[in-house]
């Protein structure tokens, strides 16, 4: 359009220096959103760091490491979409840089334009004029001729008027070729600033579109680390709170032994009054069995042991020599012993511990310095298999195309962590050669890739068996990695170690747990949603329920009212309708397989169809059947544990 005056070059013109301002405006806002976020992970930060210098005594103790851990994958969540929205202000900022170049070189080559629209304005305002004199000298004439006026009057009149005919019948062609040049260099320009709003506009929209794939992936993120907490806490049982207590707190699984050292006021144990006092005195053994409350004995020490034991002890030269009576209960055995030592406090500790030490207490009680609880009972039964525990984690990303099943992409990952128990450390570091922890990972055939961590596992790549792989650790590397992890949290009861990562082969839409079709039919007022999905049996070795099934479908064109079925929530300020479904499995209606219909109302339609958004979770089997058996002696797996969950889970028409 021209325009009114002609002015439609200015405007389109100002309209292209508009998309510079509106590039910088959203630069603005994208570093303004990287800011709160970073402000966020950084206070996230301190909150878990605060949660990490909570109490560590008492019950609930272990919980405060869930939330530090928790805390600390939220922040890691927000700093990571810092990160991509500060990638994502880099390609803004070129593009802006891109655009003013742009600008600059479309302004020189619509100069000429605006030459033409100055002509066409001048000769506009020009023709304007003439044709009021014309108008103006032609009636005058007339006027003259009717009234009578002098032959000469009407002469001199009509000579006006002819010029003025001429003026204005020359402006009129003027006028036409001003016009025919500018409307075609117009029409070329229109196109030209036509052009540079459109790659504008789509430019635009796709950073937009990746600013809300980084923040949806964000929000996908912390949905996990909810879920994690979630399960974590519903695996924090009382029993197991107790228990960690136990293991913790605890002194020892014998029953304990009394230990009761009375000194005699200026009372000794001799053979005559007349006897040295300096002179060591003999002592006196009695032992009484008491009845057992159990009906068992478990005497740890015997009469000629103590005897054997006791008289081999070699004390510091006597200075003061003070008689003990030395007193031992425990549930299976009553010890009395009467005896002479030099009064030395030193060479009495040492007695006594010793002679604790010999009866095998697991706990000793001295006022004649606190108390000190035995080893671990991993330390106790080192001799036995030492317990770990595995899991499997698998991620499946698969993107659907409308409701085309060959156009499925698919893409499945894995990951194995082995746990060890905080006492197993003990077992390495006091032990130079411990045994080599080796393992079989079993029905590998469908692995496309396996990366284990090169600086624990070792691995024959010679091995012929398409199905299976042997690893063995690095057990000095693992010692190390192990030691430095429980030095980081010496509060942990467990170290989780990241041992190797795979991929997982697949066939396209029969290798997704959940099939999925999708249907949009948009109008000006309303906005038609049909979403199909279908439990997959056949993707899954051992089939389970998909659980935590979510959808999330972005609508634009302003809704005002949706309707759906089954029920979906609406968020206004996301412009986005949400389904929580319960478990999905063969056991299901219609085994499995359903729809989710909605209808959106639109004030400023019609919508554009979106990439709608998946999530569901799985425990108790994984996708690709991968699973392990240890070998050699020495370890025994307490725990086997899979799962897997969706990654980036998308349909779209």
């Amino acid at each position: 359009s021209i325009g009114e005056k002609n002015n439609g070059f200015d405007v389109l013109y100002h309209n292209m220096k508009h998309g510079q301002i509106s590039s910088k405006e959203l630069t603005d806002f994208i570093r303004e959103r990287a800011t709160i976020e970073e402000v966020y992970a950084r206070s996230m930060t301190k909150l878990a760091k605060s949660a990490g210098n909570f109490s560590q005594l008492g019950t609930f103790a272990p919980v405060w490491d869930v939330f530090k851990t928790s805390t600390e994958k939220l922040a890691s969540c927000h700093l990571e979409l810092v990160r991509k929205l500060q990638e994502l202000i880099k390609d803004v900022q070129k593009y802006v840089d891109d655009q003013a170049k742009v600008h600059k070189k479309t302004k020189e080559e619509v100069a000429s334009t605006n030459g033409a629209v100055q002509t066409i304005q001048t000769t506009g305002v020009a023709l304007q004029k003439s044709k009021e004199n014309y108008n103006a000298k032609t009636v005058d004439q007339e006027r003259l001729r009717k009234e009578g006026a002098t032959q000469r009057e009407v002469d001199k009149a009509g000579v006006k008027a002819k010029k003025a005919t001429e003026a204005y019948k020359g402006l009129v062609e003027k006028y036409a070729t001003a016009k025919s040049e500018f409307e075609q260099k117009m029409a070329e320009t229109a196109q030209k600033f036509q052009n540079i709003e459109e790659s504008h506009i789509v430019h635009m929209k796709d950073i937009i579109q990746s600013y809300a794939q980084s923040v949806d992936e964000t929000h996908v993120q912390i949905g996990e680390v909810h879920t994690e907490f979630l399960g974590n806490m519903e695996n924090t049982s009382v029993e197991s709170l107790i228990q960690k207590l136990a293991e913790s707190k605890g002194t020892g699984k014998e029953r304990p032994v009394w230990l009761c050292v009375m000194f005699c006021s200026n009372s000794f144990y001799s053979s005559s009054d007349s006897e040295d006092e300096d002179e060591p005195r003999k002592f006196r053994v009695e032992i009484k069995p008491v009845a057992p409350n159990n009906g068992t004995h478990q005497s740890r020490a015997t009469i000629d042991e103590l005897k054997a034991s006791i008289g081999n002890i070699s004390l510091s030269p006597p200075t003061t020599v003070r008689q003990f009576f030395i007193t031992v209960h425990s549930f299976d055995l009553s010890l009395s012993l009467s005896l002479s030592i030099p009064h030395n406090s030193l060479s009495l500790l040492l007695f006594l511990s010793f002679f604790l030490s010999l009866y095998r207490s697991p706990f000793l009680s001295l006022p004649l310095s606190g108390t000190s609880r035995g080893p671990s009972p991993v330390t106790l039964a080192s001799q036995d298999a030492l317990p770990i525990a595995v899991a499997f984690t698998e991620s499946v990303n698969a993107y659907f195309k409308g409701a085309d099943p060959t156009k499925c992409i698919v893409k499945i990952t894995g990951d194995m962590t082995l746990s060890f128990p905080m006492g197993i450390i003990k077992v390495f570091t006091s032990n130079p050669s411990p045994a080599v922890l080796t393992f079989k990972l079993k029905s590998t055939s469908k692995l496309e890739q396996i990366l284990p961590n090169q600086t624990l596992l070792f691995s024959d790549p010679s091995q012929s068996d398409t199905n299976t792989k042997d690893f063995w650790f690095n057990m000095q590397a693992l010692t190390s990695y192990l030691r430095k992890a429980s030095e980081q949290n010496p509060a942990a009861s467990y170290y989780n170690v990241d041992i190797l990562k795979y991929q997982v082969s697949s066939n396209g839409i029969q290798s997704t747990p959940l099939n999925l079709a999708v249907y949009w039919k948009c109008t000006p007022t309303t906005t038609d949603l049909r979403l199909d999905y279908r439990y997959n049996p056949e993707s899954m070795l051992y089939p389970g329920p998909l659980s935590n099934v979510q959808v999330l479908v972005p609508v634009d064109g302003e809704v005002i009212n949706m309707q759906s079925l089954p029920n979906a929530v609406w968020n206004s300020e996301l412009n986005k309708s949400l389904w929580k479904l319960s478990d999905i499995s063969e056991k299901s209606d219609n085994e499995g397989s359903g729809s989710l219909r909605a209808k959106f109302e639109l004030s400023d339609g019609p919508s554009t169809p979106t990439t709608l958004a998946v999530q569901f979770m799985s425990e108790g089997s994984t996708l690709s059947g991968v699973d392990m058996e240890l070998l050699g002696a020495g370890y025994r797996l307490s725990l086997n544990k899979k799962r897997f969950a969706t990654g980036m889970y998308r349909t779209k028409i």
